[in-house]
């Protein structure tokens, strides 16, 4: 009779839910996976099997989920980056245009991580790879333009005054440039300097 719920419905309903989580909770570890090996080993040492056994999940399960080794790394690489934004951003949920140089700092912590490495090798295989490349310049502009609009926010920018968006921009090739001198020696101390500058060029360049 229409309406009715059988107690075989709900037992199939009950059972829904945890396979639901449990294949939510799969996907997230295999992406965090990737984005870990590919920081490691780079694309050449980062093949789906090793991915799935990082993660303790069989390599049938891996592709269930990302059916290529582009859909899985590219996923990964983006999936990461919101996290560090909705991160960046809960850092500061009143904005920062009060302290600037702070912000400045969380910007270049984006360019110093794990998440910096993989996504540089990510894109030099793009450079090489012809299936990749064109998913991996639409996932770079796509988490540039994001990124940009919360430097934006975070930093306090009207984007109406002359400059005033090249400056933004300045100040995340910047980031970009301290995070790659980072990746062959620890350039902690030259980068507190480089950021504490830039902090007061800021202030100075955008009241």
């Amino acid at each position: 009779m229409g309406g009715v719920s059988t107690v075989g419905d709900r037992a199939d309903r009950v059972d829904r839910v945890p396979k639901q989580d449990r294949s939510r909770a799969t996907r997230q570890r295999l992406l965090e996976a990737a984005v870990a090996c590919l920081a490691e080993h780079g694309w050449a040492g980062s093949t789906v099997s090793v991915v799935a056994e990082r993660a303790g999940v069989s390599r049938g399960a891996a592709q269930h989920h990302f059916p290529t080794r582009e859909d899985l790394f590219t996923a990964a690489v983006e999936y990461v980056a919101e996290e560090r934004s909705t991160a960046l951003r809960a850092l500061f949920p009143e904005g920062a245009a009060g302290d600037r140089r702070a912000v400045v700092s969380a910007l270049v912590d984006l360019y110093t991580g794990p998440l910096f490495r993989a996504a540089l090798h990510l894109w030099v295989a793009a450079s090489n790879e012809d299936q990749l490349g064109p998913r991996v310049t639409e996932l770079e502009a796509r988490v540039g333009r994001e990124t940009h609009r919360i430097a934006v926010d975070l930093l306090g920018v009207d984007e109406s005054r002359p400059g005033a968006r090249e400056t933004v921009q300045g100040v995340l090739d910047m980031a970009r440039g301290l995070g790659l001198a980072n990746l062959l020696t620890d350039d902690a101390g030259r980068r507190e300097r480089v950021v504490a500058q830039w902090g007061r060029l800021l202030d100075e360049a955008l009241g």
